[in-house]
């Protein structure tokens, strides 16, 4: 357990990368790239490739690699310590013991990771190019819809059972993004329309661009649900270091955008949208230095984002995870109005509040985080769950070896599930174990 000074700096920290990451993808969508210097504001070029934005972020993660590659220099310069025959014995044959060995990922059995990297590399894209019609702090409340699709996945392909109030949970999340997406939409429309008794005409509705933003972050969420019930039939089977499967999805992330450079700088895909004319999107990288060393920042605060991320849940608790993340949602809606990218309009502004109060709620029950109403509270409780270790132990995390054997490149984390273990059956008055 570390130290009392080194939790806070954990949590502090997830906190302040979680939230630069989103912020710097933001402002760097609000770079101008081409004609900068013309008067008229309207004939600029902002940077809008969402492509490459998914591209540092597998940067990103394969700078994760780096600790690994240290703890292994490190390794190498230590003596291997030497236990004795009769030693070996004792431990193999001690009572108690349970073999909870899993095969190591290793070889061709690697590439397994290239179907979870191409979900995020799906999910990411379209989140980037929701992130170019709706505000920050709307981007960032709209992806706690995630719970909802890892839920309906998990029941449908990982075979989960969720109770009534998860069930209630997730359309409570639903709820909460309705009203985010309906407010953040008003506060644009109400902005748009100060705007055009001022003169300034744009040619599409506010209402409808952040809409249209809100569904490409929605649509994403499958994406990015799959690829979490994908992680976890992997993981499941087989071992590997966090951090080694964040920088292993890095790379096949990468690779996959670089075989996809040539078919997407054809003219005729090129022409079609400006999201996807690579070619311009990297001579508008290269020769805008804010373009350029915002993502450098982009790619660093991921890894970083990864690194706390995984401690924290190593060191302190899932629990704790969830509960920052939640924090971090809420800095990054202070920091955007702070830096007036945002504004707050009574009443409308009291919608996106109670939408997000609705996703938090919905998303702290669905994990157990706070007691569902009597009505909705299951029939039977495994004792084991119980307590209060075991229950943040299991509040997030569907699987007890997930924690110790996989990440997630994400930064929501796994949703945790009310479910029986494989070795129980459930009475009409209790709880049996198999061996009963």
């Amino acid at each position: 357990m570390p130290s009392s000074f080194f939790i806070p700096i954990l949590l502090a920290g997830m906190i302040i990368t979680g939230s630069s990451n989103s912020l710097w993808s933001k402002w760097q969508d609000m770079q101008c790239v081409e004609n900068c210097s013309d008067p008229n504001p309207a004939s600029h070029v902002l940077y809008e490739q969402p492509v490459w934005q998914t591209l540092q972020m597998f940067l990103g993660e394969m700078l994760c690699f780096l600790p690994v590659i240290y703890t292994w220099l490190r390794a190498r310069q230590r003596t291997a310590p030497v236990f004795l025959p009769e030693d070996l014995e004792e431990d193999l044959n001690e009572p108690g013991k349970v073999d909870e060995t899993f095969e190591e990922l290793r070889g061709w059995k690697i590439l397994l990771l290239w179907l979870p990297a191409a979900c995020d590399l799906t999910g990411t894209t379209l989140m980037n190019v929701g992130l170019l019609y709706t505000p920050v702090s709307i981007y960032q409340m709209t992806r706690g819809a995630l719970v909802l699709f890892v839920g309906v996945l998990s029941v449908i392909f990982l075979h989960r059972r969720l109770w009534l109030y998860q069930w209630v949970s997730l359309l409570t999340v639903m709820a909460g993004v309705s009203l985010v997406g309906y407010s953040g939409s008003l506060i644009k429309d109400a902005v748009h329309s100060t705007l055009r008794l001022l003169g300034t005409e744009e040619s599409e509705p506010e209402v409808t661009r952040v809409l249209v933003g809100v569904f490409f972050i929605l649509f994403a969420q499958v994406f990015t649900a799959t690829q979490f019930v994908v992680e976890e039939k992997i993981m499941a089977r087989y071992s590997v270091a966090p951090l080694v499967a964040v920088g292993y999805e890095g790379l096949f992330g990468t690779l996959s955008i670089i075989m996809c450079i040539p078919i997407l700088a054809m003219p005729s895909i090129a022409s079609s949208s400006p999201f996807f004319d690579l070619p311009r999107g990297w001579y508008q990288l290269v020769n805008t230095p804010s373009v350029l060393w915002s993502g450098i920042a982009i790619a660093i605060s991921i890894s970083l984002f990864n690194y706390f991320g995984l401690s924290v849940t190593r060191h302190v608790s899932a629990t704790a995870r969830s509960l920052t993340d939640t924090c971090r949602t809420l800095s990054i809606w202070l920091v955007s109005l702070g830096l007036g990218w945002e504004k707050l309009l009574f009443p409308i502004s009291l919608l996106q509040v109670l939408g997000f109060s609705f996703l938090v709620y919905g998303t702290f029950l669905f994990n157990g985080l706070v007691n569902p109403p009597s009505f909705l509270n299951p029939p039977l409780v495994l004792e084991d769950t119980v307590s209060g270790e075991a229950e943040e132990g299991q509040a997030l995390l569907a699987s007890q070896h997930l924690d110790d054997t996989a990440a997630l490149p994400v930064d929501l984390g796994q949703s945790g599930y009310d479910v029986l273990p494989k070795d129980v059956r459930v009475h009409a008055q209790g709880v049996l174990s198999a061996e009963d």
